[in-house]
């Protein structure tokens, strides 16, 4: 329980940050599933377009702190490996 103004201030606002880093992480890991999907099943042209989606929302949130830059880069890593041992076009880089 706080005992100050800017302490309960505090908590209002890490409980604010916290659903909205929680709801990104969870688009993040949706996106990822959908990639993989699309891989499994063979949609190559989805897959793709689904890469970059995904490369862009990982720097995003790279950028904004949610998660660590060194995991947005290691996600992105695996995920074109994978993309690629399905032979899967190579998706245009987006501009980050």
């Amino acid at each position: 329980m706080p005992h100050s103004r800017s302490a309960s201030k505090r908590v209002r606002q890490n409980r604010k940050r916290r659903l909205r880093n929680r709801a990104t992480k969870t688009s993040l890991k949706t996106r990822a599933k959908k990639l993989t999907t699309a891989v499994g099943e063979g949609a190559r042209e989805i897959a793709a377009a689904e890469y970059k989606t995904i490369v862009q929302a990982l720097d995003r949130a790279a950028r904004k702190r949610i998660i660590h830059p060194n995991l947005a880069a290691r996600k992105k890593s695996r995920l074109l490996k994978r993309l690629r041992s399905a032979g899967c076009p190579s998706p245009e880089a987006p501009k980050a």
